[in-house]
């Protein structure tokens, strides 16, 4: 960074079964004046369970990535990166949100996968006057009923998803469907809202069933049951690696000869698990893919370096990037003295700014918090069709930014004036 030095510190957070325990929590700053005041982000991701590789490491260096790039062009604003393993619990995440909140300076909350942990820190936040910025939750109630002043869902939603996927699905002949769902908050909304798409487009719900969230492995009396249900489509409401196993053993089984497969929540990161010899053919829904335009390959061209793995970036992590970026840009405009009083401000600050960024282009944030942006079907390319590393999607549709996302007047969310 030109004319900043930079520091490495190390820290801790996190809350245990038996009450505070170390987790360890990184932070990567910038060298200030004596007693300024950074401006602290917290990343709270899964960096060990089933949703580390389409959030986890990734999530965190996209967000150094939009504090390096926010430090250049404001060298007088210090920025601080924390992070933690919320390990995909509602307790863990609001005990490291409260820590961080209250002992550790920490101004905005990023990413939080896993419905039902973030809407446990969108309550911290609220409470303790913050800012979080939600790209990891899918759950549509963080812009209904839960609605919060103090959060901004940036990437994606399970309507979102259910919209894209199921509908078309549903108008291209798969008219009866059966789910395999995730038994928490994330789950639940998916297969609702996507029942709902499909019986909208003259479909019919066969069934479904649920399994335990995040100890379930073996799917195979699951899809034993999708099986035995007949139906077209065996809509998969669940996301990281349970997808991904839920895909290996639903070809294995030869359920796919008989039914198409919804992967209602299918990242980047889990193509690349399976490879697009078994993956190809599917549908899925993203808001981001690095190689969809210009601005998408120059950015992606600017991270990928801090990646891990070389596993292609996903909207969730482009979502921790173009989210901190806006968040730091409204820091800007207000000044961080005033930014630090109040989140709820903080946030309104956002809502009035249009955004832009080179991960989702153009848009803005809606009084319910609710981020909109296009959503694209896409369909995974078969291994012959494939032209670089990582270009695994072939475009289908495109669903404009004002129709993507459930209408205000819909949702619920208290803060919607009639």
């Amino acid at each position: 960074m030109t004319g900043i030095a930079r520091r490495s510190l190390l820290g801790a957070a996190g809350m245990g079964a038996a009450g505070l325990s170390a987790i360890p929590a990184s932070r990567q700053a910038a060298a200030q004046p004596r007693g300024a005041r950074p401006i602290r982000i917290g990343v709270l991701t899964d960096m060990s369970g089933p949703y580390r590789d389409p959030t986890g490491p990734g999530s965190v260096a996209c967000a150094r990535q939009a504090a390096e790039e926010f430090m250049a062009a404001n060298p007088g604003i210090a920025v601080e990166v924390l992070q933690a393993d919320h390990q995909n619990r509602p307790d863990v995440g609001s005990g490291i949100a409260r820590q961080w909140y209250d002992t550790e300076g920490v101004d905005m909350i990023l990413d939080v996968p896993t419905s039902s942990v973030a809407l446990a820190v969108a309550a911290a936040a609220r409470e303790k006057d913050k800012v979080f910025v939600n790209s990891g939750g899918a759950v549509v109630e963080l812009t209904g009923a839960q609605c919060s002043p103090n959060t901004v869902h940036w990437t994606y939603d399970t309507w979102m998803l259910a919209k894209s996927t199921g509908a078309a699905l549903t108008r291209a002949g798969g008219d009866t469907w059966f789910f395999i769902t995730a038994d928490y908050a994330f789950g639940h909304a998916l297969q609702r809202d996507t029942s709902a798409f499909v019986e909208g487009a003259g479909g019919k719900v066969l069934g479904g069933v649920r399994y335990p969230f995040p100890q379930t492995t073996d799917f195979s009396s699951f899809l034993v049951q999708a099986r035995a249900s007949r139906a077209k489509v065996l809509g998969l409401a669940n996301a990281g690696t349970d997808t991904v196993n839920c895909v290996k053993q639903a070809r294995e089984f030869g359920l796919t000869r008989q039914a198409k497969l919804a992967t209602l929540l299918m990242a980047i990161a889990d193509v690349h698990a399976l490879g697009l010899e078994t993956a190809q053919g599917l549908l899925l829904t993203e808001s981001f893919y690095w190689n969809l335009n210009d601005r998408t390959r120059a950015f992606t061209a600017r991270v990928r370096p801090k990646l891990p793995g070389g596993i292609p970036m996903g909207m969730i992590q482009a979502g921790c990037y173009a989210g901190a970026l806006h968040y730091l840009k409204a820091v800007a405009s207000m000044g961080v003295a005033e930014a630090k009083l109040s989140g709820r401000v903080t946030v309104e600050r956002m809502k009035a700014m249009p955004t832009d960024d080179d991960a989702f282009g153009p848009g803005q944030i809606r009084m319910d918090g609710r981020k909109i942006h296009p959503s694209y079907l896409f369909e995974v390319k078969s291994p012959s069709e494939q032209t670089a590393p990582g270009d695994y999607y072939k475009l289908v549709g495109t669903t404009p930014a004002e129709e993507a996302f459930r209408p205000m007047s819909e949702g619920g969310c208290p803060l919607v004036r009639t």
